[in-house]
């Protein structure tokens, strides 16, 4: 999934975290809500201007800087 018109970081918006859209919930917040159990129908009724294409991109997002990020070697 291109997110790259969904995840934008701006330095004076949440501390230039990445974002949804321009808003101020963060990929972080959305990684956030998943984990703790919450399902993507959840999420959007909470949050209903985000969208189901919104959570694709904050995993998406998460998944490209997971591969991106630095193998440790014991």
């Amino acid at each position: 999934m291109d997110y790259s018109q969904i995840i934008t970081m701006e330095p004076g918006k949440r501390s230039g975290k990445p974002c949804i859209r321009g808003l101020r919930v963060t990929v972080g917040d959305v990684l956030g809500y998943l984990a703790s159990g919450m399902t993507h129908g959840e999420i959007l009724n909470d949050f209903p201007y985000l969208t189901e294409d919104d959570i694709r991109a904050c995993l998406a997002f998460a998944a490209d800087r997971e591969r991106k990020s630095e193998t440790l070697v014991a």
